[in-house]
């Protein structure tokens, strides 16, 4: 079998998933809370593809297993009924930071003098390679290399102060975005960046707390969701219950815009904001400001399909099924030459010919990254048929790369940066292209919560790493 390494992401051109944390604390001790993890996680698998784990404890130690591959051929009932504790953590992982191997897995458990320690963290470390360097001459040997293995290591040197005094130390010296779920072996703790980047939300089965990256993980399982964890805020689950710990660092809230774009399920809320309403408001935008004479609205599944409803009802031009997803294909998978890619978007998607022949069509599509992707489609459509291909993105351009944890191309691989929207729709050979502004994206919104844009606009939250340098990062807010 060719190994992951070689695994092409196929016809996803866009921003790559990052990961998925949950994490579960009953105060009963004879429960055990691995196949409720589970099954979270599994609610959580279109944040990572790569591998997957879970980890747990019964107060004495903490249990741990993760493999490559997704969460279904992971786990099974036998691996599940060795995984006994009435606390646990879980994740699914996309490598962001760190190569796609077993080792880089999470959760990732650390024994230091004090215990143990189980971690899950999706996001990314702007200043992680600097920490590194720092420990690594003091001695520290790395077993990853993934930033989280960083923050373990900080949690272990400061933890000797109890749990809580560690996360504010670390909180202190790195910076990034974060969304961390980490288990010692009697508490649950969770833990969001200052800026609130990544999201992280709370959700309550009778007594058992529950911390999941998105709320459909929640409903999964029968939990109710709570609340969302602040920006900064530390959240500490024991057998006395909840503790919050709120920041005390006054920065500009910046949760990242691509989560209700793209990323979260439709049926996630996100800071109080579900995505699926998100995204068909944003379609409604985008019809008012780039009506088209048309017969058709179609849309790019599945993440498209909300934008395209949502179009389609402003502009009364009917939607229909245009593009037939095959549901056996996952977000990878194995391409060893040139092709094969060129063959992967038919392997994944068909024209309904019967919806497009002769027709002028609106295709919807929630953004573009290199664009080769959305070529085929064009190609693909106007072949079926279709008289004229009109293409309507409910993004802006996407110019600027992300730092935060989600894996983007280079700034001279996004088609934003280097070409204007006239020179996109020449090379994609459609009749007209637009894309939502950022003023209408701004309006879907309505000031209510504030949101990284800076892969439209290039307004990081903090200092980003530039090439060559290494420097120490401070936020902007300091």
């Amino acid at each position: 079998m060719l190994k992951n390494s070689i695994l092409h992401k196929i016809m996803e051109d866009k921003f790559h998933d990052e990961c998925g944390v949950m994490g579960i604390f009953s105060p009963n001790p004879n429960d055990n809370v691995a196949q409720f993890i589970y099954y979270g996680l599994y609610a959580l698998q279109h944040r990572g593809q790569e591998s997957a784990g879970i980890a747990v404890s019964s107060g004495s130690g903490i249990n741990a297993y993760k493999k490559m591959g997704l969460v279904a051929d992971v786990f099974n009932d036998a691996v599940l009924e060795t995984l006994k504790g009435n606390i646990g953590v879980g994740h699914v992982r996309y490598s962001t930071t760190g190569d796609s191997l077993e080792a880089n897995a999470q959760p990732l458990v650390v024994k230091y003098r004090r215990g143990t320690l189980a971690l899950a963290h999706n996001g990314n470390l702007v200043n992680a390679n600097g920490i590194r360097e720092m420990l690594e001459d003091e001695g520290v040997i790395f077993q990853t290399s993934i930033d989280t293995e960083v923050i373990a290591n900080l949690m272990a040197r400061y933890h000797r102060n109890g749990i809580s005094t560690a996360v504010k130390r670390v909180m202190d010296i790195v910076k990034g975005a974060y969304a961390l779920v980490v288990m010692t072996d009697d508490t649950l703790v969770g833990i969001r960046d200052p800026f609130g980047i990544r999201p992280l939300c709370i959700g309550k089965i009778d007594e058992t707390y529950v911390l999941a990256s998105e709320s459909c993980a929640l409903d999964t399982i029968g939990a109710e969701l709570i609340r969302d964890v602040e920006p900064g805020e530390i959240v500490i689950i024991d057998k006395d219950g909840l503790k919050s710990i709120k920041s005390d660092k006054m920065v500009k809230k910046s949760a990242c815009i691509f989560e209700l774009i793209y990323f979260a399920r439709p049926d996630s809320y996100i800071d109080g904001e579900n995505a699926n309403s998100f995204r068909f408001k944003t379609g409604r935008i985008l019809a008012e400001e780039a009506h088209v004479d048309a017969d058709r609205i179609i849309a790019v599944p599945d993440s498209g399909i909300p934008a395209a409803v949502g179009f389609s009802e402003k502009s009364g031009i009917p939607y229909g099924i245009g593009l037939i997803k095959n549901r056996y294909v996952g977000r990878t998978f194995i391409q060893p030459n040139q092709a094969m890619r060129e063959q992967g978007v038919r392997i994944k998607l068909n024209v309904l010919r019967k919806n497009v022949e002769g027709k002028r069509v609106v295709v919807v599509d929630d953004s573009i990254v290199r664009g080769t992707t959305i070529k085929r489609i064009v190609d693909m459509l106007k072949k079926a048929g279709a008289k004229e291909v009109h293409l309507r993105i409910s993004s802006p351009p996407v110019k600027y790369p992300c730092h935060f944890g989600i894996d983007t191309p280079s700034k001279d691989q996004l088609i934003g940066a280097i070409k204007t929207v006239d020179e996109i729709r020449q090379m994609l050979d459609v009749e007209s292209l637009a894309y939502v502004s950022l003023d209408g994206l701004k309006k879907v919104y309505h000031g209510k919560s504030e949101y990284c844009r800076a892969c439209f606009d290039g307004d990081y939250p903090m200092e980003v790493p530039r090439e060559g340098n290494k420097m120490q990062f401070e936020d902007k807010a300091n």
